[in-house]
């Protein structure tokens, strides 16, 4: 049986990368492909219910090395329960967000916890995806869409602007450094060029 493959959507909150990650998973089950679809913080019933501690309260509820413990337990849990189960069968995964946020949000936009980050990542997940999709956009504008939505889930969404802006920086320098696996999208188009450029992307690293 062919091993499965890991393919994950990452930006700033209110990019767009959900839209994008079902319409990709879409177009992928219309071709016959037996596809997962999945998200972090989440993804199985015990990563779900430390979701709502993380998304939830005010931005101070956590330390960021408390964040970052609690990010790592969810995906350890998303993994044994979801991810590995169904690479083993031979699907492909599709997840929206996986480590790169967590190398971004709690290591780039506090740069001196980087190197914790990856620390706990190599020692309890050891996984990367096998293709990545950046949805690059303007962070004020992601900002504005990110608390229209008022889902309750607005946490990192009040740690500002500044803030904002330094998680689009970190995604940029994440796609440099990483550019065979890292797709930097331009998110500022409709939502139907940027399916379609992804899904080409997909189709040749199938």
């Amino acid at each position: 049986m062919n091993a499965g493959r890991l393919i994950t959507f990452e930006g700033m909150d209110g990019c767009g990368k959900s839209t994008q990650s079902r319409l990709l998973a879409e177009s992928l089950e219309s071709k016959g492909l037996d596809i997962v679809l999945t998200r972090e913080p989440g993804g199985s019933p015990g990563a779900e219910e430390i979701r709502r501690l993380l998304v939830e309260g005010p931005p101070e509820r956590w330390s960021a090395e408390t964040e970052i413990l609690l990010f790592t337990a969810a995906r350890r849990d998303h993994m044994e329960k979801t991810i590995r189960p169904a690479l083993d069968r031979g699907a492909t995964v599709i997840s929206d967000r996986f480590a790169d946020s967590t190398r971004v949000y709690q290591g780039a936009a506090r740069r001196e916890l980087r190197a914790l980050v990856d620390r706990f990542h190599d020692a309890v997940i050891g996984r990367d995806p096998d293709l990545t999709f950046i949805i690059d956009m303007d962070p004020s504008e992601a900002l504005r869409r990110g608390l229209e939505r008022d889902s309750g889930e607005r946490r990192f969404e009040e740690m500002g602007q500044g803030f904002q802006d330094r998680v689009r920086e970190g995604f940029r320098a994440l796609a440099r450094d990483n550019p065979e696996r890292c797709h930097l999208i331009d998110g500022d188009r409709d939502t139907e060029a940027i399916a379609r450029e992804i899904s080409r992307i997909a189709g040749r690293n199938t």
